[in-house]
């Protein structure tokens, strides 16, 4: 089996963003700032706030986590967006109704909405392009390729296939719901899995020496698990993310990244 580690990319594309900030920090006298809104209580949201204010930390972007009601959210987004301290905002998703999700993410400016999912977003989303730069730094050509998303969700299927189609690649997509997902699946020479479904993608779904991308989230036991099965990891003959360190440090790096620019295109707005 062929891993495909995220977390040792993670750390060549944290030393670059060090750099990045401290010449930010230096140069301009600009602090990059992220802000993160949180409206429900979920063990497994806890633990990526953790992870994102150590990560930035480590690169000196401050994080700002704001724990509030859903019905305070539009008041805090409209404050956010006018402090100029501020040049990153998310709103971390699942809300307690999900249902405002898309008039809610809305509210923030584009030139701070670092996840990219307002209307007429100016970024990337993070996981989808966690899961190109995945891709590239392992040297996965897409090209010629039979790429299958499955999962059509608004953090990472459809803006995945938006970025796969920009780049000259037309993938086929797939959801959980799928008549035909084992045969899709058997198919396909890539597969990017972002269902949160736990074990919906298993062994004899997929072809030999392909390869396999799990950005999927669930929680299992208590335990955050991906949409993979634990038989796949028994194939040796896949190119396949860990389940620890694929996507989910890469998606950390890619959030920063759009918030180091945010705060570097600040400066040239001023």
């Amino acid at each position: 089996m062929r891993s495909l580690n995220g977390a040792e990319l993670a750390e060549y594309i944290k030393q670059r963003q060090v750099q990045q900030v401290r010449g930010l920090r230096q140069a301009n006298g600009v602090a990059p700032k992220l802000a993160i809104i949180v409206t429900v209580e979920n063990k497994v949201i806890d633990v990526y706030m953790r992870l994102k204010q150590q990560y930035g930390a480590d690169i000196a972007v401050d994080v700002d986590v704001h724990r509030v009601s859903q019905t305070e959210v539009p008041a805090l987004i409209a404050k956010l967006n006018d402090d100029l301290t501020v040049h990153a905002i998310i709103l971390q998703l699942p809300l307690q109704d999900p249902a405002q999700t898309d008039e809610l993410t809305a509210l923030v400016l584009p030139e701070k909405d670092v996840d990219g999912l307002g209307a007429q977003p100016n970024f990337d989303p993070a996981t989808p392009l966690a899961v190109m730069w995945l891709l590239a730094g392992y040297n996965i050509d897409l090209r010629d390729k039979s790429v299958l998303i499955v999962g059509r969700g608004k953090l990472v299927g459809r803006p995945l296939e938006k970025l796969m189609l920009a780049s000259g690649v037309t993938p086929r997509i797939s959801t959980k719901e799928t008549n035909d997902l084992r045969e899709a699946c058997l198919e396909a020479d890539v597969i990017i899995t972002a269902t949160g479904v736990a074990g919906l993608i298993t062994a004899d779904m997929i072809k030999e020496k392909a390869v396999v991308v799990d950005a999927g989230v669930a929680s299992e036991g208590g335990k955050t698990v991906g949409d993979l099965a634990p038989d796949v990891y028994e194939r040796d003959d896949l190119t396949l993310t860990p389940t620890r360190g694929g996507v989910g440090p890469m998606t950390v790096c890619a959030l920063f990244d759009n918030t180091i620019i945010a705060a570097r295109r600040s400066i040239q707005a001023s």
